[in-house]
């Protein structure tokens, strides 16, 4: 039998469907016990419609301020994937650079929203 490693993802969620919380687990990954967290988002690529799913939820506990500094990483780790998947170390600056850019834009939002 072939090596195999499972995630899981385990949503509660309220009357409305919203969820409330966010367990994963994923034990080959070092993530043992269920792990709390307010989002995720999770691409898959489809081989017979060869176009990517997606799954994006967060729970009513994620502040804007989180959804911000979870976008800037996501995007980060994405230029980094893109990297090694790609060879294209160009092409993986300039969604740095978007990130970059993008989060002196959302920050700059963030202040005035304060006002």
């Amino acid at each position: 039998m072939k090596p195999s490693s499972t995630i899981q993802l385990n949503i509660t969620l309220d009357e409305q469907k919203v969820p409330e919380t966010i367990h994963w687990q994923a034990a080959e990954g070092g993530v043992e016990k269920p792990t709390e967290a307010k989002a995720f988002m999770l691409s898959i690529w489809d081989l017979n419609e060869n176009a990517a799913l997606r799954i994006d939820l967060w729970t009513k506990k994620m502040m804007v301020d989180e959804m911000n500094d979870f976008f800037f990483q996501t995007m980060m780790t994405m230029a980094d994937t893109y990297q090694r998947a790609t060879n294209q170390p160009e092409l993986a600056e300039e969604i740095r650079t978007f990130s970059k850019s993008f989060k002196v834009k959302m920050e700059e939002e963030m202040k005035k929203n304060q006002l």
